[in-house]
């Protein structure tokens, strides 16, 4: 049945431009396609395996805010709660000097007025190696000036690595312990899905884009370009214990724990979040604000970007479609309107986050879906 979708994985690891892989599709909460293509290791001759752990990096955003939103059901914080509040050495200003209040919703949403555009940052955007704790980290982010005035527009951000301090302030403990307290348990997630690595024997080794097969990442590289972004990888980073647990970033695991975190979001978040949160976690929450250098047809809810209307983003999915990915290679997405829920981790970064790797396996999907 899913002969194109599994031609065009075969394909991408032949030609070398995805060194491995695990896809998963679930449709209906069964399992429907599944397959393990290429090496966890190449020049070790280590296959992937479906227990294969990954670098996550931004496919961690999900786990946080699904942890603050059922925290917020839980009376432990509030969405409108100022970030002063929690973290009371992150105060940063506008370029004209004044000091807006931003909430929780803000980060959450990424209208905080933060960024990933920081050229010679002196911090720690999740990605870069570290041994800086959350207040020194976030103090010298907060000397950066915000971009904009909070809910006044919006831009792809560090905002949840900061609400990940937060979340982590409140509860008096690690943001690894919030998670798996308020998401990873009752979801029944195990241990190797968290901020820490289970069993580095089986954490995949990270591959850059390169021609004509991708390359072996050394500790740190530069990848990207002003389209894609400009991305500062340290796969050491996750071998560093000093290193803040980055909320936008920082987590390590397998495709079948991200599989039943995705699966939650389509079944109204049960059993994470109470039914009108997950109602309006998975609405636009940014209303008619710009997402600009965004595909467009896409607007974003507490969790994702959202399929708003698939003609203009040029996708097969359906309308409310949750998407988004991590730039160590990953995709995902939840077509809650066909009851799917598909997840790709590969260790090939950036086109197994935004590639044309990620458009071939999405287009050949539905099409394998409709024959």
């Amino acid at each position: 049945m899913f002969t194109r979708l599994q031609n065009v994985i075969d394909n991408a690891v032949a030609r070398g431009c995805i060194v491995g892989v695990v896809f998963l599709v679930a449709r209906d909460g069964e399992i429907v396609f599944a397959t393990e293509k290429g090496f966890a290791d190449r020049e070790a001759g280590v296959p992937v395996r479906r227990d294969t752990i990954f670098r996550l990096a931004s496919v961690t955003k999900p786990f946080v805010a699904m942890a603050a939103l059922a925290m917020a059901d839980r009376g432990r914080i509030r969405l409108e709660d100022p970030v002063r509040l929690h973290l009371p050495y992150f105060r940063p200003r506008l370029a004209d000097g004044t000091e807006p209040l931003i909430t929780l919703r803000h980060l959450l949403t990424h209208t905080s007025g933060l960024s990933y555009d920081y050229p010679d940052a002196d911090f720690s955007d999740g990605l870069s190696d570290t041994d800086f704790g959350f207040e020194e980290n976030f103090t010298r982010l907060a000397k950066r000036p915000l971009k904009f005035a909070p809910g006044s527009s919006w831009e792809y951000s560090v905002a949840i690595d900061v609400l990940g301090a937060v979340l982590a302030a409140v509860e008096e403990t690690t943001l690894n312990a919030v998670v798996r307290r308020y998401v990873n348990d009752p979801l029944g997630i195990a241990a190797d899905t968290g901020f820490a690595i289970a069993d580095r024997s089986r954490l995949a080794t990270a591959y850059a884009d390169a021609t004509p097969v991708a390359m072996r990442m050394p500790d740190r590289i530069v990848l990207g370009n002003a389209e894609t972004g400009i991305f500062n990888f340290a796969p050491v980073r996750a071998f560093n214990p000093h290193a803040f647990q980055s909320g936008g970033a920082g987590m390590v695991g397998t495709a079948p724990d991200v599989l039943r975190l995705l699966e939650a979001l389509r079944m109204e978040g049960t059993p994470v979040l109470r039914p009108e949160t997950w109602r309006a976690a998975v609405s636009n929450q940014i209303g008619a604000l710009p997402r600009e250098s965004e595909p467009p047809g896409q607007r974003f809810g507490y969790l994702s970007a959202i399929v708003s209307d698939p003609k203009a983003a040029a996708t097969p999915q359906s309308a409310g479609t949750l998407n988004w990915g991590g730039v160590y290679g990953n995709d995902w997405y939840v077509d809650i309107a066909k009851g799917l829920s598909v997840v790709s981790l590969s260790n090939t970064a950036l086109e197994g986050c935004n590639g044309q790797f990620v458009r071939d396996t999405r287009d050949a999907l539905y099409a394998d879906l409709a024959s």
